[in-house]
């Protein structure tokens, strides 16, 4: 049939639009690929016929990697230069073609974060910096040269403990995920610690040139402002912390509106001390880029006591309702939740129902919400509760009889079980459902595809311990009450450590007292600083951890401090304690980990597929899943990249079917996200090998590939 011309003016039209829209997502210039955190590459010159063919193109080794360290690392590229983050926290830039080294910073300070990735500023000329932190600094790095730029606040680097509006000297103030540039400024969110008595998780805005702040958005709101109304005790704001937003941020570039998750406010488990809502912890926040003024929130749960922070920033994506494009914020959660929110209002597309949940809190003091905010579109893309028939199978008669056994005795039968002292049931888990990696998007076709982990854990609280009487102490015994405080809940009550914090049961052959001190002062990657402690309480610290005999029995001196019942609380948690059969396998059955993908118009379910394998049941022909870490790549041609598995291996996948179609094993776990780019033509995927997680061995390489 000849085509008329109107019809060659259509498909031109059509061309020239797709053209546009590749363009867009044709570099991979943002952490997460692009302001809007979609993860997603235009690039075509891979794709589900030659994919199968990719080699490695070149492999970068950081040279600095340790017992435990990680590198979690979303590179970016600009031009032909890639950017990342080293094992040691040392920001480098090698030729994104051959992996050249070109430059290496060395911020000579004791890493006490983990890095997932840096910000750029281009200013269109010759000023391009690099933002990204070590410890509380925020480095301004020039991208040619690798050294600080001077100028920026104090000879190269903002201290985060300063312009929050009080004293947060030996608070522990990071940023584990790189803020995001919106014209001259660099927006930047923070982790704090989850204990009481932690840091406020304010969000701040710094000029690129200068490093003086320009705005703070107070996520615990102070007196006249909105959402204070939501903390009963009218003086919470003084005394709690937590509401950050350390998983990132997305922009709407054009309209200049930020977008922020938000975590929960502390202390994570028990809330007696914040009663009510909580705002703005636990929402999906949306400010004025330029100012800091809030535009619209939305609480996605509501008084938290359960660590559902939200777990990655929002994607910003047309949809489609009843035919009708949509603009729309994109927020998926731990517990397998899908958000979709108008993106102009913050109200929901679909109808969200305050769903009615246990209340009957065992821990006097708490006050739970009567209500939780359940979505009704999308289905939930993981398991959200644990009982008997769901146990896993795969294992002994004995060991199942175990796990039969204490699952009885755990409180369970609801995504919303109170925090008790018996033990409950969190499930998918404290890491489950979506994590800090992230969804990916196909802006062309509005299908998500999101990664999951379904791993139960147990919640047990205990009383605290009461304070003691002077001089009535051992340093033995100030030395177990003061890690029931402050070191419990990470490494449980018998040191023995649990989901991803190590064991101290050894600690006494890696460090003398002296250098636990040093240890405790500083923190170390996962690990807050403690300066909080005197040291009197250090050394009672040491002589229970290292095992100091000699000296336990002698009395414990307790320096006077005056009592603080926002941080004295009366329970505490027994640690992130994995529900686990005595193989060391998950105690439910399989799936561990899945990958899906959602058409978020239609709210349907297209695929799903297991993520993941142990060796030794894939050898008995069981496709189990591992836990991951680290999100998908989805591109225009055809493909969905990504790593995230505890088994090391480096996965492509048909984005239209779920086949596999590619796979290599990495030198070390690739926890990250990968990166797409593409240099004189040539397309490449490239991931960063940490390693560290889940006590797989720690590695040093970028790897990239290419056909």
């Amino acid at each position: 049939m000849r085509s008329t011309p109107l019809r060659w003016l259509l498909l031109s039209t059509l061309w020239a639009a797709c053209t546009l829209q590749d363009k867009s997502h044709h570099t991979w210039q943002v952490y997460g690929g692009s302001k809007e955190n979609i993860h997603y590459s235009s690039l075509t010159a891979l794709d589900t016929s030659n994919v199968s063919l990719l080699k490695v193109a070149w492999a970068y080794h950081t040279g600095d990697a340790k017992e435990m360290t990680q590198m979690q690392v979303n590179p970016i590229v600009v031009d032909d230069r890639l950017y990342g983050v080293s094992a040691g926290l040392k920001l480098f830039a090698v030729d994104a073609a051959t992996g050249k080294e070109m430059w290496v910073f060395d911020p000579h300070t004791r890493p006490s974060n983990t890095c997932r990735g840096v910000a750029f500023y281009d200013n269109g000329s010759s000023d391009q910096r690099l933002f990204y932190t070590v410890g509380a600094r925020l480095y301004c790095i020039n991208a040619a040269t690798g050294r600080p730029i001077t100028t920026f606040a104090d000879s190269g680097f903002v201290d985060l403990h300063r312009d929050m509006g009080w004293n947060m000297d030996g608070m522990y103030i990071t940023s584990t995920t790189p803020g995001i540039i919106y014209k001259d400024l660099i927006i930047i969110g923070t982790r704090v610690s989850e204990e009481a008595g932690g840091a406020p998780g304010y969000i701040r805005a710094y000029d690129v040139h200068s490093g003086r702040r320009k705005w703070i958005f107070h996520t615990i709101p102070q007196p006249g402002e909105p959402g204070y109304e939501s903390w009963q005790d009218t003086a919470a704001w003084r005394h709690t912390g937590g509401a950050n937003a350390w998983a990132g941020f997305s922009l709407d570039e054009q309209n200049g509106v930020v977008y922020a998750p938000i975590g929960s406010a502390s202390y994570d488990f028990y809330g007696g001390k914040r009663k009510g809502n909580n705002l703005f912890a636990n929402c999906v926040l949306a400010l004025d880029a330029a100012t800091g003024k809030r535009i619209w929130h939305y609480q996605t749960v509501h008084h938290d006591v359960w660590d559902r922070d939200l777990p990655t920033a929002p994607m910003l994506l047309t949809v489609k309702k009843e035919g009708k494009p949509i603009d729309a914020v994109v927020q998926v959660t731990k517990t397998g939740f899908i958000f979709l929110l108008d993106k102009k209002t913050g109200l929901p597309l679909y109808p969200v129902t305050e769903t009615p949940v246990p209340g009957d809190t065992a821990l006097p003091g708490e006050l739970l919400s009567p209500t939780q905010p359940v979505p009704t579109f999308f289905a939930p893309f993981v398991r959200q509760s644990l009982e008997e028939q769901d146990l896993n199978h795969l294992v002994s008669d004995a060991s199942y009889a175990d796990i039969r056994a204490r699952l009885a005795s755990y409180k369970k039968g609801h995504l919303f079980m109170p925090p008790s002292r018996q033990g409950t049931v969190i499930f998918p888990g404290f890491d489950g459902g979506s994590e800090w990696g992230g969804p990916a998007a196909d802006p062309a076709t509005g299908i998500l595809y999101v990664n999951a982990n379904e791993m139960p854990w147990v919640l047990t609280m205990v009383d605290a311990d009461a304070k003691p009487v002077a001089g009535k102490e051992t340093q033995l015994q100030a030395g177990k009450r003061l890690y029931t405080a402050h070191c419990m809940v990470c490494h449980g009550p018998e040191r023995k450590g649990g989901g991803n914090f190590p064991s101290l049961l050894d600690i006494h052959q890696r460090y003398d007292e002296k250098g636990f001190t040093q240890l405790v002062d500083a923190g170390r990657r996962m690990m807050p600083a403690f300066k909080q402690l005197d040291s009197s309480e250090k050394h009672a610290l040491a002589t229970f951890i290292l095992d100091l005999k000699t000296q336990q029995q002698s009395t414990f001196v307790a320096v006077q401090k005056k009592s603080d019942p926002y941080v004295d609380l009366p329970y505490r948690a027994t640690g992130y304690n994995k529900f686990l059969t005595k193989e060391g396998y998950p105690a439910v059955s399989p799936p561990w980990g899945t990958l899906s993908a959602i058409d978020l118009n239609t709210g349907k379910l297209l695929w799903k597929d297991t993520l993941g394998d142990y060796p030794e049941l894939k050898a008995r022909g069981i496709h189990s899943g591992t836990e991951n870490y680290g999100g998908p790549v989805v591109t225009a041609g055809g493909l969905l990249f990504i790593a995230a598995t505890a088994d090391s291996k480096f996965r492509a996948f048909n984005k239209r079917t779920g086949q596999l179609l590619w796979e290599t094993t990495l030198p070390a776990c690739g926890f990250a996200t990968p990166a797409v780019y593409e240099v004189k033509g040539k397309q490449y995927v490239v991931i960063s090998c940490g390693g560290g997680k889940l006590g797989k061995p720690s590695g040093d390489t970028y790897l990239a590939f290419s056909l």
